[in-house]
């Protein structure tokens, strides 16, 4: 059977992140380009669907073939490495520490920005016949986007902040439910269906996601959007790493670990002498 049943890919899961430590810089720095380019190309479609067709359901429900392709092709985002990387840690691999944890976290971050920038300009460059016009509709929605969502949290103070740390540990718990969920299955049509799902409910509910972030508000800076680098970094991207963090981690690896790889002792059954007393009773 093509299922990988909990116990078993919750290993896979450890491993992984095993293996995502002691990887080359050069190699973890060009599966996170890759990584974030490819999602950044996703959003970009995403969201040029949307605005051709009115429906964001449809957006959403064609944007998970960048993660699932990006998976497949074996390429990290921050928001995967969040999770499965400290799982070596806790369950304390050789030559794992808490420096090359953080060492993979920077360099996936980065990786993740030069691709999905790199994209950004790409599509900016596309949207205004390379600067010289107005952008067209898909590249003012971008725009706006980038100014909602920065601008108007920050409209809201400290119940923005609060608002838009809980859309990045939501969005982190359902992206990182997509990469554990293709770990279940051996076939690829498996790993496919397994991590459409969640992504799909992540950007329809408008979840925030660091990495896809990462194109949106750049973008929308080269396209017009009245707001400022600044504003992105403080009313977007910084909570929403911190956000990704905590839901992916508390929500996915956390739990999986505890009640999979290093599960709680099991009851004991009654004694036979317990259950004769009772029934005499």
């Amino acid at each position: 059977m093509s299922y990988v049943t909990p116990a078993d890919f919750t290993r896979t899961m450890i491993d992984a992140g095993e293996a995502k430590v002691f990887m080359a810089t050069r190699d973890t720095l060009i599966r996170a380009y890759m990584a974030g380019a490819i999602l950044a190309l996703a959003a970009a479609f995403a969201v040029t669907v949307t605005v051709q067709t009115g429906q964001p359901l449809v957006g959403a429900i064609l944007f998970p073939v960048g993660f699932c392709l990006l998976y497949l092709m074996g390429f990290d985002l921050l928001t995967g490495v969040f999770t499965l990387v400290p799982l070596a840690l806790l369950d304390r691999r050789p030559g794992v520490t808490l420096g090359g944890v953080l060492r993979n976290w920077t360099l996936v971050f980065f990786g993740n920005f030069a691709g999905a920038l790199t994209v950004a300009v790409m599509m900016a460059i596309i949207f205004t016949f390379g600067f010289t016009e107005a952008p067209n509709e898909v590249g003012k929605r971008l725009g706006s986007i980038g100014e909602g969502r920065t601008l108007g949290y920050a409209a809201h103070g400290a119940a923005g902040m609060l608002t838009l740390f809980i859309r990045g540990v939501l969005c982190n718990w359902m992206v990182s439910t997509g990469v554990v969920a293709a770990m279940m299955s051996t076939s690829v049509p498996g790993k496919v269906i397994a991590m459409w799902m969640p992504i799909m409910v992540f950007f329809y509910m408008g979840f925030e996601h660091s990495i896809v972030n990462m194109f949106l508000f750049p973008s929308g800076l080269m396209l017009g959007g009245h707001f400022t680098f600044v504003d992105y970094m403080l009313w977007n991207e910084l909570p929403t790493v911190v956000g990704n963090l905590v839901g992916g981690l508390t929500f996915v690896g956390l739990t999986l670990y505890a009640t999979h790889a290093r599960t709680a002792p099991k009851r004991q059954a009654p004694a036979p002498a317990l259950h004769a007393g009772i029934a005499a009773e």
